[in-house]
């Protein structure tokens, strides 16, 4: 087949069952979903532009552009075509908002060539961890500190709070730190949020110093600690670990047989403690930044 490859700009409902349809083939092969959820998030807002890639009438792939990040698929069968370096040339010819960076959802040679052709350095490397869950072995039940306890999430005041001592804990970091109270309020509607599987630590004055938010997808056996955190003030505390400890047993109730979580390969002390619970690798993503054009020396 000759005909070219043409992108065009989709709502988000418009797209929704051929998109969905494209994702699902792409993580039976990959593995792992091809876009992060804030990116869909930020789509289904109108935040970033949704677009589809046809080939002869028929959707080839896709991609999720805006907020200076890219992320796009092609179809596992339309795959060693070079559809994916024609989707990123249009893309690049068309974007007007400035060096963009872009994800590669697994360290893939085919990735890294387009990102090595297109002037893409490699900037940050994130791990998918794993570790077996079972109900004969749960994690222990460590001793939590006095004067805290863990309640699950209840909205009202525990969304104000969270997103307030989310924006704290991950300050340095440009995706989770930006989480808004709206951002929040769209998790609520997803079809995997149970408020049960939201973990707050507060200390005896009520305050929250930390969470555990898992993520269990309907019919998936494979739990997700969504996000984790601690107040600074409390690291060294062992509450990061009885945090941990508290959603791996939350997952094993879920009747989850396997645990994962992403944490980025320069936070040695997160994976320390991930690896000290029994969290091997499982696969790697990288983010590519776009070289700034060279200037002409006169």
């Amino acid at each position: 087949m000759t005909d070219s490859l043409t992108l065009s700009v989709s709502s988000p409902d418009e797209a929704r069952e051929p998109f969905l349809r494209l994702v699902a083939r792409a993580e039976l092969v990959d593995g792992q979903h091809p876009f992060n959820d804030q990116a869909q998030i930020d789509a289904g807002k109108g935040a970033r532009s949704l677009l589809l890639a046809e080939r002869g009438g028929t959707v080839v792939g896709a991609a999720i552009v805006g907020q200076g990040e890219l992320e796009f698929v092609i179809d596992p069968e339309w795959r060693e075509e070079g559809l994916g370096r024609q989707l990123l040339d249009i893309v690049l010819r068309n974007n007007a908002q400035g060096p963009l960076l872009a994800w590669a959802h697994g360290d893939h040679p085919a990735s890294r060539r387009l990102a090595a052709s297109h002037r893409f350095d490699a900037v940050r490397t994130l791990l998918q961890l794993r570790r077996e869950l079972s109900a004969t072995s749960p994690a222990p039940r460590t001793e939590i500190p006095a004067g805290f306890e863990v309640v699950p999430y209840r909205g009202g005041r525990d969304a104000d709070d969270w997103v307030e001592l989310n924006a704290r804990v991950f300050a340095g970091h440009a995706e989770q730190g930006s989480i808004t109270a709206d951002d929040l309020r769209f998790r609520h509607s997803e079809s995997w949020f149970d408020p049960d599987d939201f973990l707050l630590l507060r200390d005896g004055d009520g305050r929250l110093v930390g969470y555990n938010w898992l993520k269990v997808e309907p019919g998936d056996s494979v739990g997700e600690i969504y996000v984790v955190g601690v107040e600074e003030g409390h690291a060294g505390q062992g509450l990061g670990r009885h945090l941990m400890n508290a959603g791996l047993n939350r997952l094993v109730e879920r009747g989850c047989t396997q645990a994962a979580l992403y944490v980025d390969a320069d936070n040695t002390r997160a994976v320390a403690l991930y690896r000290s619970l029994g969290f091997t690798d499982h696969t790697i993503d990288v983010q590519y930044a776009q070289r700034t054009a060279r200037r002409t020396v006169r």
